[in-house]
């Protein structure tokens, strides 16, 4: 799956130095495939898994943002 292999990528990318706008990337790559989880699933338990994910992810970019 796209969205765990950009996970382990941004966590790879972690481990680097001076990766701060190398991890927004990332980030906006892997907020793209929790809205298309999000727009291919019609089950209720998956639409709140995708919102908690997305709210996960705004927190990610803060602190992404807070490290350029």
């Amino acid at each position: 799956m796209r969205l765990s292999n950009h996970l382990d990528y941004f966590l790879e990318t972690m481990n680097t130095q001076a990766a701060g706008k190398k991890l927004g990337f990332i980030a906006q790559e892997i907020g793209r495939e929790i809205n298309t989880l999000g727009s291919k699933s019609n089950h209720a338990e998956m639409q709140k898994l995708v919102v908690d994910m997305k709210d996960n992810l705004e927190k990610i970019k803060e602190q992404v943002l807070n490290t350029l």
